[in-house]
């Protein structure tokens, strides 16, 4: 097999599986709405967070528990 194959193989291959993934940079969004959705994304997560260190703080659960 020549090297020139592969690489057009792989190609095909790869692109197979990225066809539904990726980023689609044309969500219809203009670039203050995408901050907003962004922003508001970010301060749910840091609050589920917050949340879960508290949870964990409260159980006397912390860095050194025996998870497995």
């Amino acid at each position: 097999m020549t090297r020139g194959s592969q690489r057009e193989r792989d190609r095909e291959r790869a692109a197979a599986r990225a066809g539904g993934k990726g980023k689609n940079a044309d969500d219809g969004l203009t670039p203050e709405q995408r901050r907003e959705r962004d922003g508001k994304a970010l301060q749910e997560k840091a609050a589920k967070k917050a949340a879960q260190a508290a949870a964990a703080a409260g159980s006397g659960g912390g860095k050194g528990s025996a998870k497995k």
